[in-house]
């Protein structure tokens, strides 16, 4: 079933988080919600603090000094943990927190450059939150594009929810993808994938009768990203 809230989507996110970083089956993951709105530092703080209650070494990465001292100022007790790119990178060479794992956060495809060698040189887990790396394909060389085509391959989902036109696709590891349909009397389950699918996959499914109309499809969907931002 879909999360009522966004308590609901931080819980489900923690529990499939800690059987992906348990599983060895990688050390790069990725967390999306990608519902429109949602002011991300503070769930992202609630789950850097979840995990080191957990017993683990968790650094909170922003992509900029601006955005580590945002996060240092809404949460004074954790910025020790709080660190840019340039933090992290001065850490890496002076070999301190190399097993630590980072939670990334939202990194963009204008940080790819500074990203990417930072994962590689990174012997822990590493976890991204709503990245966004691979928006700047265009207008790249082929060469370029197909190495950031390959890092961004590297990534595998512990979570993900994602709001559609008509519908939703959310993700728990080590489950597969589920498909939902917004329909007259809400949410339904219409069926799973076991790889993230594409727009056409989805258009595929979501195409079946059953619909509520434009209006109360706006409304409904209005509704969950509502619930989830508070």
């Amino acid at each position: 079933m879909l999360p009522a809230d966004l308590a609901a989507a931080e819980a489900e996110t923690l529990a499939a988080l800690q059987q992906a970083l348990q599983s060895q089956a990688g050390r790069r993951w990725s967390v999306e919600w990608r519902f429109e709105g949602l002011r991300l530092l503070a769930p992202v703080l609630r789950m850097q603090r979840a995990l080191l209650d957990l017993n683990s070494d968790v650094v909170l990465v922003c992509s900029d000094a601006g955005g580590a001292a945002l996060a240092r100022r809404d949460a004074p007790d954790l910025a020790a943990q709080i660190v840019d790119f340039r933090q992290l990178q001065q850490q890496q060479e002076q070999q301190t927190n190399s097993e630590a794992v980072l939670l990334v956060l939202a990194p963009a495809a204008a940080d790819y450059e500074s990203f990417e060698p930072l994962c590689n040189a990174h012997r822990g887990a590493v976890v991204m939150v709503n990245g966004r790396l691979e928006d700047a394909a265009v207008g790249i060389g082929s060469v370029a594009r197909q190495r950031r085509k390959g890092f961004v391959s590297t990534w595998s989902s512990a979570y993900s929810l994602i709001p559609l036109d008509g519908g939703a696709l959310r993700h728990a590891y080590p489950d597969n993808w589920e498909l939902y349909r917004l329909d007259a009397d809400g949410y339904r389950a219409v069926c799973s994938f076991e790889q993230k699918p594409d727009s056409e996959a989805i258009a595929a499914e979501l195409s079946g009768d059953g619909g509520s109309g434009v209006a109360g499809t706006l409304r409904a969907v209005d509704a969950l990203i509502e619930g989830l931002r508070g």
